[in-house]
């Protein structure tokens, strides 16, 4: 089964519209979606690798982009939009986190977690909420995503085909790892 869907996605990777997927993919979950766009930025990256820094400046300038979304429901529709968000995801503990975090650094919060697997929605919403300066969102929305699919395609750039040997004959540790480090990003911001 995850040979099939890592296939497929290794296809899609390389399909003509794999771009507009991975716009897609970074804009939606930077305010709603659970799915980080590494899932779309990897594949795509190893199935061409001379597209790497492209593709994480793609990357990155939809995710910030979707942080705006993100930034305007916390700001505007939270009521109505944001806390079910934060609901749905059960971060109302971090939530509160947060906004405490971001009373007193807000940019330097955005830069510190969002190149982690902590959800950039809650750190979006937040901001939007706690009504952090529009200019430092973006600064540091910015650096940390930046920060983030860089280091991404970086590394697979330069260890491409070495990366790719590993993932194909450990797909289900790599996985494993995936889905232990996304559970995680939501278990650590649930604890503090």
């Amino acid at each position: 089964m995850l040979k099939r869907v890592y296939d497929w996605m290794m296809r899609m990777a390389s399909h003509r519209h794999a771009l507009w997927w991975l716009v897609a993919v970074a804009f939606i979950e930077s305010s709603v979606f659970p799915i980080p766009p590494d899932i779309m930025l990897i594949p795509m990256v190893l199935a061409a690798r001379h597209k790497a820094w492209r593709y994480a400046l793609v990357a990155t300038a939809a995710s910030v982009v979707g942080g705006w979304l993100g930034y305007l429901i916390g700001y505007s529709l939270f009521e109505v939009v944001g806390r079910p968000i934060i609901a749905f995801y059960h971060l109302e503990a971090s939530f509160q986190t947060f906004q405490s975090w971001f009373a007193v650094n807000g940019g330097w919060v955005i830069l510190a977690k969002g190149w982690t697997p902590i959800p950039f929605k809650l750190i979006t919403i937040t901001a939007g909420f706690s009504h952090l300066d529009p200019m430092v969102f973006t600064l540091a929305s910015i650096g940390s995503r930046a920060m983030r699919f860089f280091l991404v395609a970086g590394l697979l750039y330069f260890f491409g085909e070495p990366i790719r040997d590993f993932i194909e004959r450990r797909l289900t540790l790599v996985t494993t790892a995936f889905v232990v480090a996304l559970v995680g990003g939501f278990f650590i911001i649930r604890v503090f």
